[in-house]
């Protein structure tokens, strides 16, 4: 049986909030609670949810740009949760990641070409002239020129910009790649040369991707597997196609009937969900779910639905499918 090249179990990153002084009990903000995922090679991931729902914090957890709370990153048979930072300087070799901001994540004060080849500088053994060749060959494989990398950040496109973060996050040859919101910041038509080119590149390169996105149709276009998450929690899985021509949970079923479509025949009826997203400081008992959902059962504010497989590799946490 294949193994999943990345594996995440359980896992959680909860904040604490400061107690007042009469509080005898410490409480938290769950961003994370209880995420699990596989990630194969060469197939790309997409985790897709609403502003606030935990999946950004997701893959900085998993990178340990924020040290999560419990649970398993498990990478190449190791648990990279409980690494130390010096061992963590391996991993990011092979697990890097792409920005949402293309402006914000560059250092205005370097050139391009010193941006990317900084990672190489501080985990590579190549000389300065190998480096060079490298930084070249980087811009030339996401589209731009070896003589861009003169120029400065605030030169360049916001796609541009963009190319110029692919560029430095495989510039240590990494397996995986996780783009957070890589598009989102983009034009339309932008998003789609930009979402292309991370085909090709792994087509080319063999990369294998967790894509995080707000936008149900750009992870659409990329992904093989698609997590929706809902408050902390990852609600629906399953396959692209299963997920998208038969939605399980009634959040999931909301996010698509809101999606747009060209053809008529393509068009859903609009799901209009009742109030906001619960805050994640106080989330609702059971299912966190029921105070919008338009199927809510009685036990659906009592008990909690497990994310379990209902054929075909398709996972949903609802008690609709309980039996």
């Amino acid at each position: 049986m294949k193994r999943p090249l990345l594996e995440v179990k359980n896992l959680k990153l909860h904040y604490p909030i400061d107690k007042g002084f009469l509080e005898k009990e410490q409480n938290y903000v769950k961003a994370i609670d209880g995420v699990n995922f596989s990630l194969y090679e060469n197939e790309t991931f997409g985790l897709v949810g609403e502003s606030g729902c935990g999946k950004s914090t997701t893959g900085k957890a998993i990178m340990k740009l924020i040290e999560p709370t419990d649970g398993e990153v498990i990478f190449q048979d190791r648990d990279i949760s409980k690494f130390s930072r010096s061992e963590m300087r391996s991993v990011y070799k092979n697990i890097q990641l792409i920005f949402q901001d293309p402006f914000a994540s560059l250092n205005p004060r370097k050139a391009v070409g010193k941006i990317i080849e900084e990672p190489l500088i501080v985990n590579s053994n190549l000389d300065s002239k190998a480096r060079q060749e490298r930084v070249n060959e980087l811009l030339e494989t996401v589209g731009l020129h070896a003589y861009h990398a003169s120029r400065y950040p605030h030169e360049f496109s916001g796609g541009q910009r963009q190319r110029i973060g692919i560029a430095r996050a495989l510039a240590l040859n990494p397996k995986i790649i996780i783009a957070d919101e890589a598009v989102s910041a983009l034009d339309v038509s932008i998003q789609s040369q930009v979402l292309n080119l991370l085909r090709k590149l792994q087509r080319e390169l063999g990369l294998t991707y967790l894509f995080i996105s707000h936008d149900l149709s750009v992870v659409k276009h990329i992904s093989d597997k698609i997590g929706v998450m809902y408050l902390g929690k990852i609600i629906e899985q399953g396959t692209k196609d299963g997920v998208y021509t038969k939605p399980l949970h009634p959040y999931t079923k909301a996010l698509l009937s809101a999606s747009p479509a060209i053809k008529s025949e393509n068009r859903k009826e609009r799901i209009v969900l009742k109030g906001d997203m619960p805050s994640p400081m106080n989330p609702p008992t059971g299912c966190a779910f029921h105070p919008r959902c338009f199927a809510a059962k009685p036990e659906c504010n009592k008990i909690l639905p497990e994310l379990r497989d209902v054929g075909d590799g398709h996972f949903v946490a609802c008690h609709l499918y309980n039996e």
